[in-house]
């Protein structure tokens, strides 16, 4: 995993590449994985896939949600609901077919009730993410990913899941090579 941290960083942070560079690149697969059921991370998702070189995939629920379903104001939406009940796995509508021919799999939510949505537990339960490195990011009108990354890693202690960001604003290269180079830290 280390090599694609490197291979990624090296790829951000210069404007040319060499022939051993591309190669790397090439070896390493990344997926960016979704959820956003009102499209600010689904462009954070876009703009980070594009900016990194990776697949796009979004989960998408079986049963999409209504704006009534996020009003957090209403302990009975079935936000709340899920929140509530941290054994929900709300159904997805459809699997990534070639998950085992990517090496880092990036996964992205909106922060609900400081935590990544039940949804995202039903993704990752839904496959063999052994030996990936599990990067998440969000989006968040309040709340950091701390505590949503901390939970993941909890629950799922596994899989090797590395520091996430909150990429609320503008990706670039900037953004991202700061965020990769804490996370070859941990490596």
């Amino acid at each position: 995993m280390k090599n694609l941290l490197i291979a990624v960083i090296t790829l951000l942070s210069t404007m040319g590449m060499t022939a051993q560079n591309k190669t790397q690149m090439k070896e390493t697969k990344k997926l960016v994985v979704y959820f956003s059921c009102t499209g600010t991370t689904k462009k954070a998702a876009q703009e980070l896939a594009k900016t990194i070189n990776a697949d796009l995939f979004e989960i998408k629920p079986e049963i999409p949600y209504t704006p009534a379903d996020l009003d957090w104001n209403n302990k009975k939406s079935r936000s709340s609901v899920e929140m509530k009940n941290l054994d929900s796995r709300p159904a997805i509508a459809s699997k990534v077919t070639n998950i085992n021919s990517y090496d880092a799999v990036f996964i992205g939510f909106p922060i609900w009730w400081d935590l990544a949505p039940t949804i995202i537990n039903t993704f990752i339960e839904s496959y063999d993410l052994n030996n990936k490195m599990i990067v998440p990011f969000a989006t968040s009108g309040g709340s950091g990913i701390e505590n949503s990354q901390k939970n993941l890693k909890k629950s799922y202690p596994k899989l090797k899941v590395v520091s996430g960001k909150l990429l609320n604003g503008k990706i670039n290269n900037e953004t991202i090579k700061g965020w990769f180079d804490k996370i070859d830290k941990e490596s």
